[in-house]
């Protein structure tokens, strides 16, 4: 979707300062966000995708001024009372209000492993591949007001499949529970094709698209 979220090749907003030995988690309730989100996931009641794409629902004077896991545990309250988990009145008051609903699959210490290793998005498929390496392919022009991982400084844009990447989960039918693989590739972008003339001549931006984000040039 077109959203605060999507920032890449934004201007206005200042450098990027990376914080000098910088730790995991600045306090403690990081970390237990953290900890609920990587549990409640390991249930499978959402997909990541889902999950992503209430991260970018968030208002912008939300986005922009909030820590990174205050979005993350806005995002887990909206899943929770989506799905039917908890309540806005369970939230508001701090605790329980009903009898929980129960999961079919629970975290348990043994699996902690499993929970914090994401698993594989490539789908079998007896269908070939649009583009092959070398092709040159524009990104299409869209506008998608659901979730979409086709960066907006890209749109319109041309550029030359770099990779193959395989037959994958397609994000933006997924973020609504609908797998519909898709094959995937990298895609290599000249920095003034993206950017302009004045860009740096040597910069080389990749991404990765999805074959319905892109056609042939």
């Amino acid at each position: 979707m077109n959203g605060i979220h999507d920032m890449g090749g934004m201007q206005g907003f200042g450098p990027v300062t990376p914080e000098p030995n910088e730790p995991v988690f600045h306090s403690d309730w990081e970390a237990r966000v953290l900890a609920m989100n990587r549990a409640l996931g390991y249930a499978r009641v959402w997909n990541i995708d889902m999950s992503r794409a209430l991260v970018e629902k968030i208002p912008p004077h939300l986005y922009l001024t909030l820590p990174y896991y205050a979005k993350w545990f806005l995002r887990l309250e909206q899943l929770l009372i989506d799905r039917g988990l908890v309540g806005a009145d369970e939230i508001a008051a701090g605790h329980a209000l009903r009898p929980a609903k129960p999961l079919t699959r629970k975290l348990s210490a043994a699996d902690v492993p499993k929970a914090l290793t994401r698993g594989s998005f490539a789908r079998p498929t007896n269908v070939p591949a649009g583009f092959k390496e070398g092709d040159r392919v524009r990104a299409k022009n869209i506008h998608p007001q659901t979730h979409t991982r086709l960066p907006r400084y890209a749109r319109g844009r041309i550029g030359v499949i770099e990779c193959v990447r395989g037959f994958h989960v397609f994000p933006d039918t997924a973020a609504m529970g609908d797998e519909n693989p898709q094959w995937l590739y990298t895609v290599l972008f000249d920095g003034r094709e993206l950017w302009g003339e004045s860009a740096d001549p040597t910069l080389k931006v990749s991404i990765e698209a999805w074959e319905p984000y892109l056609e042939p040039a």
